[in-house]
C-alpha cells in the first residue's frame, strides 16, 4: 500500500536493468512507488534519459537480476511459448530499408517514403523511448508513448522502447539497413518478473523481493 490505498502495482516481463517509471509510460501522474529501480542489490540507477549513457547501456550487458539464462528459473514466469525467447535482456532486430518502410507505412498508414531516420526525442528513466521522431523523404512524425512507438517498428511490438537505433549501407544519403539493438522485455513499469524469480533463488524473501521493486510501499495485512 501507499498513501493509505492499495498501489497498482504493474510488471513486465523484463525490465533490462532499470525499471521505468509510470509517467513514461502510461498518464502523466508519477506514482511515487513506481519509480526507477536498478535491478541488483543496492546499486545506483544511471543516467539513461541522457542518449549517450542510454546507447552504452544498452549495447552492452550490466549485471542485473533479469540477466539470466537460467532455464529453471524462467520457467517459473514464462509461458512455455515465451521461453523460446533467450535474447529478452539484450536483443536484436534488423531491416532493410524496404521492410521497415513498408512496415511503417502499415502501422501508420501514412507514406514516408524512404526512411531517413529514426530518432529518439525522449527518454525514459530506464532508457526507453518516449518519443520517437520517424523522418522520411516525404513525410515524419512523432510518435509515442512506448507502446505506439513498439508497435510501429514491429509486426506484432518490440520486446520494448529501450533501442538504439544503427543504419548502415547508404545509397544517395538513404540507409538500406537499420539494426535496432535493445534492453528488456516489456513496459519496464514496476515488479521484473524474471528479476524477482531470480530474487527467490538467491535468498531474497517476499517482502524484501516487493519492495525492491515497489519502493517506498508497505505491505500490510487487511482483515475485512
Amino acid at each position: 500500500m501507499s498513501g493509505g490505498e492499495i498501489c497498482d502495482a504493474r510488471f513486465c516481463k523484463c525490465c533490462g536493468g532499470v525499471s521505468e517509471e509510470f509517467q513514461f509510460c502510461w498518464e502523466d501522474t508519477p506514482k511515487p512507488y513506481l519509480i526507477a529501480v536498478r535491478d541488483a542489490a543496492e546499486k545506483d540507477v544511471p543516467d539513461l534519459m541522457n542518449e549517450e549513457n542510454a546507447m552504452r547501456w544498452i549495447r552492452s550487458e550490466p549485471a542485473a537480476f533479469c540477466n539470466t539464462q537460467d532455464k529453471r528459473v524462467l520457467s517459473q514466469v514464462l509461458n512455455d511459448y515465451d521461453q523460446e525467447t533467450a535474447d529478452f535482456y539484450r536483443w536484436h532486430v534488423g531491416y532493410t530499408q524496404e521492410e521497415l518502410m513498408t512496415l511503417i507505412q502499415k502501422k501508420t498508414g501514412i507514406d514516408f517514403g524512404y526512411i531517413v531516420d529514426l530518432i529518439p526525442l525522449e527518454r525514459g528513466k530506464s532508457g526507453r523511448i518516449t518519443r520517437l521522431k520517424i523522418v522520411g523523404t516525404e513525410h515524419s512524425l512523432v510518435i509515442g508513448k512506448e507502446l505506439e512507438i513498439r508497435r510501429t517498428l514491429s509486426e506484432t511490438h518490440l520486446y520494448s522502447s529501450a533501442f538504439t537505433v544503427e543504419k548502415s549501407h547508404f545509397e544517395t544519403g538513404i540507409p538500406q539497413r537499420f539494426d535496432i539493438h535493445g534492453a528488456g522485455w516489456g513496459h519496464g513499469v514496476g515488479l521484473c518478473q524474471i528479476g524477482a524469480a531470480v530474487m527467490g533463488t538467491l535468498g531474497y524473501t517476499y517482502d524484501k523481493i516487493l519492495l525492491h521493486y515497489y519502493r517506498g510501499a508497505t505491505i500490510n495485512t487487511l482483515y475485512v
